[in-house]
C-alpha cells in the first residue's frame, strides 16, 4: 500500500488519521511541524502528503510554496483546514495542491480523496503496476467464506445443541448476540486482512457505524494494522 505523510500540529488529528489510514493498510508518518515534515519528506519520500494549513511555525501554504519552488513537489498534496476561506483553497490549488479537505474531516470524504490522490502519485502508481496480479476480495454476491460452509448442512437431530451452539443457547439473548457478533467481526477482520473498507463493503455497514460496533464489542483493530 501507500506511504502517507500527515502534517498537523493537533495531536488528535494526527492520531485519528493515523488510525484510519493504517487500518486501510497504508504506512503513515506523522509530523507536527513544517520542520519535521521537511525531514520526513526528504528521508521517506511519501506517496502522498496531507498538509494542515494553519500551523504555529511555518504554515502549510508556505511549506507548499517552498516544495514547489525547490522542485520537491513530486507527490500529491492535499490541504486540510477548519478555518480556511475559498481564496485560501484556490491559492493552495494554484500553487500545486491537488485537493482540499475541510475539518472536521468526514470519513468517506477522506478515503475517497486519498484514493483519488494516490491514483495520481507517480511513485505509488509505479509500485502498484510492478506488483503481480492478485485475486479480488469476495464481493457481496460471492459465496460467504467459512461461515456459509459450516452452516450449509443441518446437523443431525440430537446434535443441534452442541459445541458453540450450546454455549450461545445457555446465555441470555444479549450476551449470546454480542458473543456471536464479536466472533463474526473478528473472523471478517482476519479474512479481509484488517481492511475497514473491505469489511464495510462486505457487511453492508457504513464505516462510522462499523467503527462504533467494533469498539462496543471490544475488538482491537490495531492488531491488524499494516495488513492487507
Amino acid at each position: 500500500m501507500a506511504s502517507i505523510l500527515v502534517v498537523d500540529d493537533e495531536m488528535g488529528i494526527r492520531e485519528l488519521l493515523n488510525e484510519i489510514l493504517t487500518d486501510e493498510g497504508h504506512t503513515v508518518y506523522a509530523a507536527e511541524s513544517a520542520i519535521q515534515a521537511r525531514t520526513i519528506r526528504e528521508q521517506m519520500r511519501p506517496d502522498l502528503v496531507l498538509l494542515d494549513i494553519w500551523m504555529p511555525d511555518t504554515d502549510g501554504i508556505t511549506l507548499l510554496k517552498e516544495w514547489s519552488k525547490t522542485g520537491q513537489l513530486t507527490m500529491p498534496v492535499v490541504m486540510m483546514s477548519g478555518h480556511a476561506t475559498i481564496d485560501t483553497a484556490v491559492e493552495a490549488t494554484r500553487i500545486g495542491a491537488l485537493n482540499f479537505l475541510e475539518k472536521p474531516i468526514a470519513l468517506q470524504k477522506l478515503l475517497k480523496t486519498v484514493n483519488k490522490a494516490l491514483e495520481l502519485s507517480p511513485k505509488y502508481v509505479e509500485a502498484e503496476d510492478a506488483k503481480p496480479a492478485q485475486s479480488s476480495v469476495p464481493s457481496s454476491t460471492a459465496p460467504r467464506p467459512a461461515l456459509a460452509e459450516t452452516t450449509s448442512q443441518a446437523p443431525a437431530e440430537g446434535e443441534y445443541i452442541s459445541g458453540i451452539a450450546k454455549t450461545y443457547f445457555d446465555l441470555p439473548l444479549r450476551e449470546a448476540r454480542d458473543l456471536f457478533e464479536k466472533a463474526y467481526f473478528e473472523h471478517q477482520m482476519q479474512m479481509m486482512g484488517g481492511s475497514m473498507t473491505k469489511i464495510s463493503d462486505y457487511t453492508g455497514l457504513e464505516r462510522t457505524h462499523l467503527y462504533r460496533k467494533l469498539k462496543a464489542l471490544g475488538i482491537d483493530t490495531s492488531r491488524n494494522k499494516g495488513e492487507q
